[in-house]
């Protein structure tokens, strides 16, 4: 078993008032209709639990289940770390943040989320691997994006 991982950092301004973001990002259901991917985010209060979709390579297909502690800053910044339930171990996580400002034309919204996952395979096959979480990672980041506008209308 070996752990890769990768990490996406983006930034744009998105046509829209920073309270229509924040609704989105903050309400796991929206975000995770709007998120490829993701399947289901179960959230029991500042805890939330993501189910994402099958992501395929390398003959083998991962659809993993992790806990995320979600700290809120109301309006500003969101940031998550993976937190297991005590006694269980999960063979992927995420840490990241968004964070929301006012800009001239609407919001600057930034996002960065490192996605790590155990799997069965050598070390040695990192560059493959973690090649395909990172193009995984930009497709989804970008269809995000579009659906994020055409939810906001923006």
């Amino acid at each position: 078993m070996a752990r890769f991982s990768s990490t996406n950092h983006s930034a744009a301004v998105v046509a829209a008032e920073r309270s229509q973001v924040w609704e989105v990002l903050s309400d796991p259901k929206l975000l995770a209709e709007l998120t490829p991917l993701v399947r289901t985010i179960e959230a029991d209060g500042d805890t939330w639990v993501w189910h994402l979709a099958g992501i395929h390579g390398l003959g083998m297909e991962v659809a993993p289940v992790f806990t995320e502690s979600m700290v809120f800053t109301p309006m500003e910044r969101i940031t998550y770390s993976h937190a297991p339930p005590p006694g269980t171990r999960e063979r992927a996580g995420a840490a990241g943040w968004y964070e929301l400002a006012d800009a001239p034309t609407g919001t600057h919204l930034e996002i960065q989320i490192t996605i790590h996952v155990v799997l069965p395979l050598p070390r040695i096959s990192a560059p493959a691997v973690e090649r395909i979480m990172a193009e995984s990672m930009t497709r989804a980041g970008d269809a995000f994006a579009r659906n994020l506008l055409s939810h906001l209308g923006a």
